[in-house]
């Protein structure tokens, strides 16, 4: 690599940029949204546990 060939940044460092940081907005969800998922987390849960029940009789069975 050639000298000519190294960017030289004409700012020093005591001119850098400003970068202006926002923070993110939170995520809001409607209580409907919140208690559809509540519910549907729960009866996920027991549908699992009735197949592993089941699973498990039918294991035993044989």
């Amino acid at each position: 690599m050639q000298a000519e060939d190294v960017y030289y940044d004409e700012q020093s460092d005591d001119e850098a940029d400003i970068v202006e940081w926002y923070e993110a907005r939170p995520v809001t969800v409607s209580t409907a949204v919140a208690t559809g998922s509540i519910v549907a987390a729960f009866a996920f849960g027991v549908l699992t546990a009735v197949g592993a029940l089941a699973l498990l009789g039918y294991m035993d069975e044989r």
